[in-house]
């Protein structure tokens, strides 16, 4: 199954994507989805899917330069991009960046599957020698995982995920769920673990940085005010938790997937 990003800055134009078209009779999935270049260069490289379906003007970081970048990927995605705008310009550009192909909002389904099915599936990007499993592939498989735990026979399992994604930003342990639950932190953990295979620290980690990356790369926050905003508590615990998962530091991350952006008034060193 294809794995489908989508940028789009029009929010309902966004939504209507994700939402009305029949995704799953195209053979693909929707793993994730952002309102410009810059708040999705940080998410595809977590996420690599196959295929960016990404609009051409808008603000911030527009589709072209999105694709530039992308193109220096060693798990380049398949661009296709939209517009609302018939002009041949932007149809040589995209030639140009060796697109997948160019099509008109509004988007035709079976013009899409069309181009879909002429698209391969990308391999699985290859772990590095020192690479321990804790990646950038701590991050990518969230989506299908949320789908997963929505759809766990468990409403134990169930409250966990709700927990994990409302209340994120607070002090959160499997201690206090499993109490207001009514059931015992060992069988509450027992049974996450065998819906997801992760324990509920690696997962509530997983999920305050997906939230974090999509606030770096906004890049109107400082990084110990976005370690406060996503849960880490502190600056330090922060880039622990970054390296370990992500292996490097938050404002080095951001450095390399969009081009070297600098977080204005940030005075703290990488660790």
């Amino acid at each position: 199954m294809k794995k489908i990003f989508i940028v789009e800055d029009e929010d309902i134009i966004r939504r209507g994507l994700v939402c009305t078209i029949d995704w799953l009779r195209l053979g693909c999935s929707v793993v994730g989805d952002a309102p410009d270049g810059l708040a999705a260069l940080p998410r595809i490289e977590a996420l690599q899917p196959d295929v960016v379906l990404t609009d051409i003007r808008m603000p911030r970081l527009d589709g072209l330069a999105l694709a530039r970048r992308l193109k220096e990927c060693a798990h380049a995605p398949a661009i296709i991009f939209l517009t609302s705008y018939a002009d041949f310009s932007y149809a040589q550009a995209a030639l140009r960046l060796q697109a997948a192909d160019y099509l008109l909002k509004p988007v035709d389904e079976a013009e899409l599957q069309r181009v879909l099915e002429k698209i391969p599936v990308l391999p699985p990007r290859q772990p590095d020698e020192d690479d321990t499993g804790e990646s950038t592939r701590a991050l990518k498989d969230w989506a299908a995982l949320r789908e997963r735990l929505q759809q766990a026979e468990s409403p134990y399992v169930r409250a966990v995920l709700a927990a994990i994604q409302t209340r994120y930003r607070e002090k959160l342990s499997l201690e206090q769920i499993a109490s207001e639950q009514g059931v015992s932190q060992s069988y509450l953990s027992r049974k996450l673990k065998d819906a997801t295979g992760q324990t509920f620290g690696s997962l509530l980690a997983r999920y305050r940085l997906q939230q974090s990356i999509d606030l770096l790369a906004a890049g109107t926050w400082r990084v110990y005010e976005i370690a406060e905003q996503t849960g880490f508590g502190d600056y330090k615990n922060f880039c622990q938790v970054f390296k370990k998962y992500l292996h490097t530091s938050p404002r080095a991350f951001l450095r390399q997937a969009a081009g070297g952006i600098r977080l204005e008034g940030d005075r703290h060193e990488t660790l």
